[in-house]
């Protein structure tokens, strides 16, 4: 799927309610981050913030087949966020973990992922 197809399904994801700090905090984040500063990686991550506010997988409540298009999504226009996930952390928990970390708040249980009561939570299979 291309960035207009994504964009238009952006509609969707607007309809979303969203907590405005966290929705902010994630939007500028994947700001940040754009592969390119133009018009469509924008309503991209707006689509993808607003998304994430939803209660299913990302990739569910951003209407994608698969989490593998959502990786692929976030390879193309996020190249340098999506490198940082080396562990394939699902992309809530990634975000959250990013967002945490800028903020200097330490939110997990254990210094090191493999070492983790939660790390079926993390890096699980996302049916």
């Amino acid at each position: 799927m291309d960035a207009n197809a994504y964009a238009l399904s952006a509609a969707g994801a607007a309809a979303i309610t969203v907590c405005d700090d966290e929705y902010e905090d994630l939007l500028q984040l994947l700001l940040e981050y754009r592969a390119v500063p133009d018009e469509a990686s924008a309503r991209i991550a707006h689509w993808i913030a607003s998304a994430a506010m939803g209660e299913n997988h990302l990739w569910q409540d951003m209407g994608l087949p698969n989490r593998e298009a959502l990786s692929e999504l976030l390879r193309t226009h996020f190249p340098r966020l999506a490198a940082k996930n080396v562990g394939n952390m699902k992309w809530k928990k990634f975000f959250y973990r990013e967002l945490c970390e800028r903020a200097e708040v330490l939110i997990c249980k254990s210094p090191h992922c493999a070492e983790c009561s939660d790390y079926a939570l993390c890096f699980g299979p996302e049916t």
